[in-house]
């Protein structure tokens, strides 16, 4: 059973990885769909803007226009030239001012975004007459490349378009064509913002469909744990009091059969010792049949017929009784009070100590130490045992209803794991609290807290 669980688990668990493995692929997805478009919506709006230099400012356009001229015409004077005309290029004095031009008009037409731009220059070719064509540089798109704009890297930048320009001159030599290519690349501040605001409401429902998912899963599988360990706890239960009828039972069938011999119904001891068994036999079953019915009630459910007794008087019966059953433990008391007047249910509270008496026999211990303590409004009793403790892992378990220490097993002594759970009950009932302290190997410290003066 426990195997079939775990493989439904991890079944689950990669049926969860894969749904939200899709999930995220249909985000990244749309979210790739939404940058593409964005872009499309800036090349749209700039391309409205301008097709050409000239639009924006005809005088600088020929300021260009001519400087590409004069540069063509250095160089077919002379060959030496071609290592400076990119140099040349890139330190106009027209910069600034078409810079200045352009983002003055990205800002008029595109006023809900904020730009930054950069024309990159790709190549500058010559067409000298009939000659091999001479191709100054032919580079691939650099920010060191960059012609005009305040763009500082095109890392983050997308290509608008490509502005392609050709100009026809002539040198002394010959006539020549030039050919230029630039490109206009933009960044968007913040672009990653505005992305995630138009995806906000698929963010909001992909985030809660996953959330949700995960909640359910975990929901079904605190659940399917839950009803393994009740279906546990049931199966352990009846394997556990099927055993504590057994004895008394066992007990009461040899009792009868040798009481129906006639030497001992004439034998006065011994048939009073057999009826005395057989007494004391179902009376232990009675007591293990009101012990299941007990616990079946809650704290709240608990009916105490409360009366004033003295506390250290109280204990001391309970430790003489239990003392009778157990000669061989060696009981030890520190009492720090004296006459505390306490209003209690006598009947519950005997059972409830003696169960943690008993639960400290049943785990190993050989001497006990009884002590009582005011603090606080509070009478305190401590109950601490030799035995072989409780790992500190399961001390949230101890007052759980059919919860045995699994270290019990190794014992004769057998319990129906109620014990320590009748014990927080009762004591909760009277408005109290108890506590353990314990490690493996050092025993076991209980400290039950009872109220002063509680009607």
């Amino acid at each position: 059973m426990k195997k079939k669980i775990n493989l439904l688990i991890l079944f689950s668990v990669i049926v969860l990885i894969a749904l939200s493995a899709m999930q995220f692929y249909l985000v990244k997805t749309t979210y790739d769909h939404k940058v593409a478009q964005f872009h499309n919506e800036i090349r749209y709006k700039i391309a409205k803007i301008t097709n050409d230099y000239s639009d924006i400012d005809a005088s600088i356009f020929n300021k260009k226009d001519l400087l590409y001229k004069q540069l063509a015409t250095k160089y077919i004077l002379d060959k030496k030239y071609k290592f400076r005309i990119k140099s040349d290029l890139l330190q106009n004095d027209f910069k600034n001012e078409l810079t200045r031009k352009l983002q003055l008009e990205f800002e008029k037409e595109i006023p809900n975004l904020k730009l930054d731009f950069a024309i990159v220059l790709n190549k500058f070719v010559i067409y000298n007459g009939t000659k091999i064509t001479d191709t100054i540089y032919s580079e691939k798109p650099f920010i060191e490349n960059k012609l005009y704009g305040d763009l500082a890297t095109l890392d983050n930048a997308f290509l608008v378009r490509n502005y392609v320009g050709t100009t026809s001159g002539t040198s002394l030599q010959s006539d020549y064509k030039l050919l230029t290519e630039d490109a206009l690349y933009v960044s968007v501040i913040d672009w990653e913002m505005i992305i995630l605001k138009r995806m906000a409401l698929i963010l909001f429902f992909a985030i809660f469909s996953i959330l949700t998912l995960i909640t359910l899963f975990v929901i079904a599988i605190k659940a399917l744990i839950k009803q393994k360990k009740i279906s546990d706890i049931k199966t352990d239960f009846i394997n556990n009091i099927t055993h504590e009828l057994k004895t008394p039972l066992a007990t009461l069938a040899i009792s009868t059969k040798i009481l129906e011999r006639k030497d001992i119904r004439e034998h006065q001891q011994n048939f009073d010792n057999l009826v005395a068994t057989i007494s004391r036999q179902n009376q232990r079953l009675q007591q293990l049949i009101d012990q299941v019915l007990n616990n079946s009630l809650g704290e709240t459910e608990v009916e105490l017929q409360k009366e004033k007794i003295v506390s250290e008087t109280f204990i001391h019966s309970i430790i003489d009784d239990f003392k009778i059953a157990n000669p061989n433990i060696t009981i030890t008391t520190d009492f720090k009070t004296i006459k505390t007047i306490l209003f209690l249910d006598k009947f519950h509270l005997t059972t409830a100590l003696l169960n943690v008496l008993e639960n400290a026999v049943k785990y190993g211990c050989n001497n006990i130490v009884i002590q009582t303590s005011l603090l606080d409004n509070q009478f305190n009793i401590s109950i601490q045992d030799d035995g072989i403790g409780i790992e500190k892992s399961k001390h949230s378990l101890l007052f759980d209803k059919f919860y045995r220490v699994e270290q019990g097993n190794l014992h004769s002594t057998k319990g129906l794991g109620l014990g320590l759970y009748y014990v927080d009950q009762i004591i909760k009932a009277h408005r109290g609290s108890v506590a353990v302290i314990s490690d493996l190997g050092k025993g076991c410290l209980f400290k039950i807290s009872l109220e002063l003066n509680r009607n």
